[in-house]
């Protein structure tokens, strides 16, 4: 696998209409479009690109396993720690990791850009490789929440990364395919820690294990890293033409890299290397598609998805029902859901499937709600509660887990791509932070049905958000996505 990486493009184009005409600007992209889809009339391989886009996905591995490490040993830890049945430190807990995601995924697009894709995944690596064994070896809350914040800022810098990196190294038409895979990597690194988790109770002390298994998968990360491609768009930014022409070929094979090379000399601006400002994101010409970006996390996250996967195991406990039934059909339905969007991502587009994620995960919440309005012992209540969570999970991975982190790299122009994506990440884990720390404290005071109708409410009003908002990508390369919304904006 070494060797494929080493010898194994998406292009894409990337201007600042700032400082020319945009409409002389969008005559001349639709020449340059045209012209380039009379040249290529075949698909680039696809095998060339997946070792690197495979080695990324360890980086949403360790996202899953990390969100989901601290499911089932919670209460223990709570135990073995002293704050046994606070829920408020409970939640910290959780809550934490959140906290330290916030803090890199800030500065995350500056590390991209300042040092590339491949060593800022090297990068993200780092704090979870001191976190980890923190963690394993706390002896009392503020230990542990130590590690849990550096692990948080390893988790936070390296998914932007990843979707970038993915996005950018991937042949248009299967580029919804591989960014489904960072779904599925996340799904696999969320069972692999409820698996881990399952002797906690049996074995004294197993908790600290599964924090110190972590640190295989982010060794690996780091020096697999070493022998995959850098962004070839990326290095033609930096003024290294002649590597990012290499990297190309390694992608797409030489004809197709020949092509994508000419795109990338004929498209890039010189003003491209000019700094991004928040204010730009915020309010100059680009904030239309950043505030489209951040609802998407903002809404992801209020669902209440993540809810579920900190706190399965015990809110199925407080319900009567196994933690470990209840776990193992979180995991099954996660993964089943992940493998529909990597067959239906590039065939009915990112915008239909998430209309009907959300759409679904409202039902979902519906069910919940009447689950939770039976009493304990009654066999409809268990099934409704079951089934429930079932639902939810499989439409949340269906659509609204994979796409945003998919859709958003498609959408922002490639001056603004890596901090735009920072940008939104941070509201998405201020969200994920706040859920994270109030979830059990709501469920105590407002109860389930109210709690479940609020996180239905967010679904629908997603769902409204979509229909509206969001450009289907489907297909087009970043050139013609680009294009499509210059017309909008211009419209």
């Amino acid at each position: 696998m070494l060797a494929d990486l080493r010898r194994s493009p998406a292009h894409k184009r990337a201007m600042d209409p700032r400082d020319y005409d945009e409409s002389t600007d969008l005559e001349d992209d639709t020449e340059l479009l045209e012209s380039s889809m009379g040249q290529e009339t075949e698909n680039p391989p696809w095998k060339l690109s997946i070792p690197h886009v495979l080695v990324a996905t360890i980086v949403p591995f360790l996202f899953g396993y990390h969100l989901g490490v601290v499911n089932e040993p919670l209460e223990t830890i709570s135990v073995d720690l002293g704050f046994h049945g606070n829920t408020l430190q409970e939640g910290l807990v959780v809550s934490t990791c959140l906290a330290g995601a916030f803090v890199g995924s800030l500065i995350s697009g500056w590390i991209a850009d300042e040092v590339g894709r491949r060593r800022a995944f090297q990068l993200c690596a780092l704090p979870m490789l001191i976190g980890a064994p923190i963690c394993a070896t706390s002896r009392n809350l503020t230990g542990m929440l130590l590690g849990r914040i550096l692990v948080g800022i390893g988790l936070g810098i390296g998914p932007p990364v990843a979707s970038l990196y993915i996005t950018e190294i991937s042949p248009a038409h299967v580029r919804g395919t591989y960014g489904s895979f960072i779904q599925i990597a996340t799904c696999l690194g969320l069972m692999a820690a409820l698996v881990v988790g399952i002797p906690v109770r049996s074995i004294f002390g197993w908790w600290r294990i599964c924090f110190w298994i972590s640190i295989f998968p982010a060794s690996m990360l780091s020096l697999l890293m070493a022998f995959c491609v850098e962004s070839p768009h990326w290095l033609y930014k930096q003024g290294r033409h002649g590597e990012a022409e290499n990297e190309l070929e390694k992608l797409l094979g030489t004809s197709h890299a020949k092509d994508a090379i000419v795109e990338l000399s004929k498209t890039q601006r010189e003003d491209e290397t000019d700094t991004v400002k928040l204010a730009e994101l915020l309010c100059g010409r680009h904030s239309r598609v950043v505030f489209i970006g951040s609802t998407l996390f903002a809404l992801q996250q209020l669902s209440g998805i993540n809810a579920v996967f900190y706190f399965s195991s015990t809110v199925f406990r407080r319900a009567g029902v196994s933690s470990n039934l209840a776990n193992v059909c979180v995991g099954i339905a996660n993964l089943i859901g992940s493998f529909i969007a990597l067959a239906l991502m590039d065939k009915l587009g990112r915008k239909a499937l998430l209309l009907w994620s959300f759409f679904g995960m409202a039902a979902s919440t519906g069910l919940q709600v009447l689950a939770a309005a039976s009493p304990p012992s009654n066999t409809i209540g268990f099934l409704l509660s079951v089934g429930g969570m079932m639902l939810f999970v499989l439409m949340f991975a269906v659509g609204a887990g994979p796409v945003p982190g998919l859709l958003l790299p498609e959408i922002f122009h490639n001056r603004i791509r890596a901090k735009a994506m920072a940008f939104c990440m941070s509201v998405h884990w201020v969200a994920n932070f706040l859920v994270g720390l109030l979830f059990l404290r709501l469920l105590d005071r407002m109860g389930p049905q109210l709690l479940y109708s609020m996180f239905g409410s967010f679904c629908l009003l997603a769902v409204v958000f979509v229909k509206q908002n969001v450009l289907e990508t489907k297909g087009k390369s970043l050139q013609e996505i680009e294009i499509a919304l210059l017309a909008q904006d211009q419209s």
